[in-house]
């Protein structure tokens, strides 16, 4: 399928790239934002906001402006592309879709009418001892009357420190098989026994361990029905991929790009290294590679708005393990082909290959995504 955008879209790339040029376009303008060691800043989020683009893809009716997948995609690539510091946008989306779906109206208008104007959501799943294995979690809500009250630890929790509210993927019956009993409940991320941690990483202050003790919420916190969350978490895989592998299609073209204009203007020998055909081809590998995650990310992107209620489980994890994949590779190609100054911080590549490594980890990692794609083959 082609991608074919709406004189609307193009109109929304090019104001997307006009404002991550004005913004954050210079290296001095980043390191004024202390994005390198804090990718998400308050202040052009806020900014993002007032212009109307968080909610691209939220329904009109919660606050948005209604677009599809397509639409969110084009909004995370070019911003990831800008280098744009909105490092929460990404998982608050992912919650966004849950809501979407599974949400009562209440918590409809409250958490997307909230998305919309600028507030940050986290999801947890992820446990010490329960990683790709959601279904081994342990973390316990316990129902008391008209309240849960919740014990345990998840880890991992992107922008937890951040956040208005935790989507807890915990555990409110341990009587049947590891997928059942399995519920989402919305805790307040300032709750009275909410510990939240940061985790220190090579990413910057990104991630958090959080801690449960005896935190209580009331019962219409649960979101969707209660014991249902294996399920609900399974139907928002299209959109949690499709959101990765556009942040990392975004991130690699930005690679290639300060690549590019690396090899054209460093000389060696008496002409620029790209001239030179060992680069040159591995330059064209690149962009092949990057025009083939374009390609795929928006054709899956394409079949999902146009089947809002079907899985891609094969298609959606091809994009997140090709896209994904290819990033880490450009980035450390990039590296390799500008020598010492790929590894020095005084150019971005450095900040590429740190980012782009996490991307085959987060959100299934890349042997996850090959199992899935196997099993729908029957193997």
């Amino acid at each position: 399928m082609a991608i074919t955008l709406t004189n609307e879209q193009q109109d929304f790339v090019a104001a997307i790239r006009d404002f991550c040029a004005r913004e954050c376009g210079t290296r001095e303008q980043r390191d004024a934002l202390d994005s390198r060691q804090h990718p998400h800043n308050a202040e052009i989020y806020k900014k993002m906001a007032d212009l109307g683009w968080l909610g691209v893809a939220i329904p009109e009716e919660h606050g948005g402006s209604g677009g599809g997948l397509v639409d969110l995609c084009l909004f995370l690539e070019e911003t990831a592309r800008g280098m744009a510091p909105i490092g929460g946008f990404g998982v608050t989306m992912i919650v966004a879709g849950t809501y979407e779906r599974f949400g009562t109206p209440e918590q409809k208008d409250r958490i997307l009418g909230g998305i919309a104007t600028g507030t940050l959501e986290a999801i947890a799943m992820s446990e010490p001892e329960s990683g790709s294995d959601v279904g081994s979690l342990k973390c316990k809500a316990v129902r008391e009357g008209d309240e849960y009250v919740i014990n345990g630890q998840k880890t991992w929790i992107s922008e937890a420190h951040l956040s208005e509210h935790i989507l807890l993927v915990c555990r409110t019956d341990g009587s049947g098989a590891k997928h059942e009993g399995i519920s989402m409940i919305e805790v307040p991320a300032d709750a009275p026994g909410v510990d939240i941690r940061r985790i220190e990483t090579m990413g910057g202050e990104v991630v958090n361990d959080v801690f449960f003790t005896d935190v209580r919420v009331p019962v219409e916190n649960v979101l969707g029905q209660e014991g249902n969350g294996w399920m609900q978490l399974m139907s928002g895989l299209n959109v949690e991929r499709l959101i990765i592998a556009a942040l990392a299609l975004g991130m690699a073209e930005r690679a290639f790009d300060d690549l590019l204009a690396y090899v054209k203007e460093r000389e060696q020998f008496g002409r620029p290294i790209g001239s030179f055909q060992a680069l040159r081809h591995r330059i064209a590998d690149l962009a092949t590679e990057l025009e083939c995650c374009r390609l795929l990310t928006y054709d899956v992107a394409q079949q999902v708005d146009a089947n809002p209620g079907a899985m891609f489980p094969r298609e959606a994890s091809m994009a997140k393990l090709k896209c994904t994949e290819v990033a880490k590779a450009v980035t450390l190609e990039g590296m390799q082909m500008m020598g010492g100054y790929g590894y020095a911080t005084e150019y971005d590549m450095e900040l590429h290959v740190r980012r782009s490594l996490v991307m085959t980890i987060l959100g299934g990692t890349s042997e996850v995504q090959r199992e899935i794609i196997g099993k729908t083959y029957g193997l």
